[in-house]
């Protein structure tokens, strides 16, 4: 796939002011709708004079007939948010920037560095898919050389500021930083490839055992024999444990729920018991409606129980002058206690008969 570079025959009226629209339409580079193409499938013949640049030219916008090409290299394995905001700042360096971005290969990364976890394939493919990065240089140099300044129209090289000492050098940026090229960018703190690395390496078991799990081999994750039996042993206690532990769980969630349960019919238990507790009293208390109408029952009954008394005095006659007192007869009953007898009453009955017949 040859990609046309049109970067600089355009005429400064056709440039707008960001730059990347321009890109978009004029089909070199399609950002963020497409991936960054590589330098070696461009055909980039920069037509328009190459002036050697400040610094504080460049952050003045000038030149406007085109951008400032800034380079960025490094070996970008593991990909990762550090190696993104490095990236990131190296394109917002100047208010008009073109990122080149060169990675070095797998020998001589190898060779200097140390062994690599992604192959080279996978590294560049990483950084074409990065936001920032306009152009991608495959097989970067380890040391840059003013033939490739040259052939790339680099304008300045953005790195972090510490002395990187690789390749017999105590610093490989040390001519860059003569020549006024070198743009410094800061690193990010707490995340690197080594570390990455390193919480691999610490943390080994755990991630062997997470890829048995996942159908990887023995063979593959280079464990031998007894580790992998070990490993899968572990795998198996885990599983138990986790399911202790949501048994757990779930025995936790019924005991609470119970508890809830118990203590709202507790509560309910305890309001019918006042509840009763006061009907109770309104009933059977010292003042209360039980014993009013218990009152009143036995009263009634005592009424319908007891006879009628008789009268204490009889009403009196109206005596005439000629007669005198009637006299008082021993015979009469007691008006206080009735007669014992049927046959007593009768009796009494005829002697007051006769009395009666005697007095007229």
């Amino acid at each position: 796939m040859a990609v046309h570079c049109v970067l600089f025959e355009a005429p400064l009226s056709e440039w707008p002011k960001n730059p990347e629209s321009f890109l978009s339409s004029k089909g070199a580079r399609k950002t963020l709708t497409a991936p960054a193409p590589f330098a070696d499938e461009t055909s980039c013949q920069c037509q328009a004079p190459h002036e050697k640049l400040t610094i504080a030219q460049a952050r003045l916008g000038t030149p406007v007939d085109r951008p400032v090409r800034v380079y960025a290299d490094g070996i970008f394995d593991l990909f990762h948010s550090g190696h993104a905001r490095a990236l990131m700042q190296a394109k917002t360096l100047f208010p008009n920037s073109y990122l080149l971005v060169g990675v070095c290969s797998d020998d001589l990364t190898h060779k200097f560095k140390g062994f690599t976890v992604m192959n080279e394939a996978e590294r560049y493919e990483a950084l074409r898919h990065c936001r920032y990065v306009d152009e991608v240089i495959r097989d970067a140099p380890w040391t840059l050389t003013p033939e490739f300044l040259e052939k790339h129209k680099i304008d300045f090289v953005a790195h972090d500021d510490i002395p990187y000492s690789s390749a017999g050098s105590d610093d490989v940026y040390k001519h860059i930083k003569e020549a006024g090229m070198f743009v410094p960018t800061q690193r990010t703190e707490g995340i690197s490839t080594s570390d990455i690395i390193t919480r691999i390496v610490r943390d080994y078991d755990v991630y062997a055992r997470r890829n048995l799990q996942r159908g990887y081999t023995a063979k593959e994750l280079n464990v031998s024999f007894i580790n992998e039996k070990k490993y899968r042993f572990q795998n198996q206690v885990d599983k138990m444990k986790e399911k202790v532990k949501n048994v757990e769980e779930r025995s936790k969630e019924f005991v609470n729920r119970v508890e809830e349960k118990s203590h709202d019919l507790i509560q309910k238990w305890e309001e019918k018991s006042r509840e009763f507790i006061g009907n109770f009293l309104e009933l059977f208390g010292p003042d209360g409606a039980w014993k009013q109408m218990f009152q009143e029952r036995s009263s009634r009954m005592l009424q319908a129980l007891s006879p009628k008394q008789s009268p204490v005095s009889s009403p009196t006659r109206s005596r005439s002058p000629s007669r005198s007192p009637s006299p008082t007869f021993s015979w009469l009953p007691n008006k206080t206690s009735p007669p014992s007898s049927p046959k007593a009453a009768s009796a009494s009955i005829s002697s007051m008969s006769e009395g009666d017949e005697d007095e007229k």
